[in-house]
């Protein structure tokens, strides 16, 4: 079976309702990233950061997957699917998709502020329970934190990440401007010969060293798209 690389960015959820980050009137507009999306910013006043990802989780509660999310499930009846994605809400999931690899954290997650990727400590939180209480704790004595990599953070799913684009026969990015790193590199991760597909409504800037084929359609039409060139029916 062939695989298929799928790397997605915020333009992915937008149809779901879900506002980006960095557009006009973006989340970041309200807040500010240094007190909310930044380690010192967790440091400095960690109740503050809790209540902001709890403010969050609510708002994701009932959102719905849209088309573009359960095409790119579907790709899994004809492929062998990664998706690699730069959200943090848990739509690709479900939606269906089973294999996903979340660069920057998940929003319904929390962890140790020790080592937000111990395992141990980790804690999915629930539609009927979002919300985190200023204070608590985790496992091993220290605050809960957001399961979410801050600005300037390492990423530590990138590794992962890099070696599936590597085994990639197809790659598809959907809805990322592509000028955000490290995830704007997977792209040079796959083999040379392997068609890229690019969806995107909006034009990308970004220079590549591989031919892309841009879909200039939003996530849902430009699967859509996409399926009709693969020869899928939809």
């Amino acid at each position: 079976m062939k695989k298929i690389v799928i790397l997605t960015g915020a333009g992915m959820s937008v149809e779901s309702g879900l506002k980006t980050f960095r557009d006009a009137d973006g989340l970041w507009e309200n807040y500010p990233v240094s007190k909310v999306a930044t380690h010192e910013g967790w440091v400095n006043d960690p109740a503050y950061v809790t209540e902001f990802y709890n403010m969050l989780r609510k708002k994701n509660v009932g959102v719905k997957p849209n088309e573009g999310h359960r095409l790119v499930a579907k790709l899994e009846n004809y492929y062998d699917v990664t998706v690699i994605t730069q959200n943090v809400d848990n739509l690709h999931e479900v939606a269906g998709s089973h294999h996903v690899i979340h660069l920057h954290g998940e929003l319904m997650k929390v962890c140790s502020s020790i080592d937000p990727y111990d395992s141990r400590y980790i804690q999915e939180l629930t539609a009927d329970n979002p919300e985190v209480p200023v204070g608590t704790k985790a496992g091993d004595g220290s605050l809960l934190r957001p399961h979410i990599v801050f600005f300037n953070e390492a990423v530590p799913m990138i590794e992962p990440a890099a070696r599936e684009a590597m085994t990639a026969d197809i790659f598809v990015v959907i809805g990322t401007s592509l000028v955000v790193y490290p995830a704007a590199g997977l792209l040079h991760y796959a083999p040379a010969n392997c068609p890229v597909y690019l969806i995107d409504p909006a034009d990308v800037s970004a220079s590549f060293s591989k031919g892309v084929t841009h879909i200039k359609k939003g996530a849902s039409e430009g699967m859509k798209e996409l399926f009709k060139i693969l020869k899928i029916e939809n």
